[in-house]
Formats: structure tokens, sequence, C-alpha cells
């Protein structure tokens, strides 16, 4: 059964760090293209940054560049995303997903799996 497992949300304030992490099945993991996403209220899902599991190849959202780092422990089959340099406007909910390695990163339609999302929020 493919699952995906976010941890380490939290609340933190303006300038802090915290590190997301998403433990993927194996099934999930190989070749694909794994993704972080984030919702906040009355917005849309939008990609934040995402990772090629193959090469390592990274993408990210230019609100985030710079400040976000995503990075992968094959290993573990786990997923993780850096945040520093926090900003209330980062507050969301944040997922990760997987999908096949072709099409946009960015594009959440194209993510078969989910995971159940792990709160961040920034104050000021």
């Amino acid at each position: 059964q493919v699952q995906l497992v976010e941890s380490g949300g939290g609340s933190v304030q303006a300038g802090g760090s915290l590190r997301l992490s998403c433990a993927a099945s194996r099934y999930t993991y190989s070749s694909s293209c794994m993704g972080w996403f984030r919702q906040a209220p009355g917005k849309e899902r939008e990609g934040v940054a995402a990772i090629y599991t193959g090469d390592g190849s990274t993408y990210y959202a230019d609100s985030v560049k710079g400040r976000f780092t995503i990075s992968q422990d094959n290993a573990k089959n786990t997923l993780y995303l850096q945040m520093n340099s926090l900003k209330p406007e980062d507050t969301a909910m944040y997922y990760c997903a997987a999908k096949p390695r072709t099409g946009s990163w960015s594009r959440s339609a194209l993510y078969n799996y989910w995971g159940q999302g792990t709160q961040v929020t920034v104050s000021s």
C-alpha cells in the first residue's frame, strides 16, 4: 500500500526554521518525482519544491528560493524540506506528494499520491 506520512510542522516566529519530513513507501519512492505543496486558507494549492529521486535534480518556487531546501535520504525513503528565514506568508498546510517523472513538477493534478499534510504557522 502506498503511503506518504509527513511530520515536522509546527509554530515558529518569523525568521525561524523548521524541517519537514515525509516517509514514503518503497513503491512510491523509486524513480519518481517527490514534491512539497502548500495550501493556505482561501488560496489554491501551490508547488513549493520538488526533487527527482533518480538523479536528485531539484526545483523551487520563486517565493522560496534561497530559503527552502529539498533533499532526500534514499536509504530511508524519506523526503525533507528544510525551511529557513520563515515568513508569515509561509503559513499553510504543507503536503508531500509523488508522481511519475514525466510532466511539470509544479502541476498538482499530475501527482498520484498525497500525504495527510502538516501545518506550518509563522507568526510575525
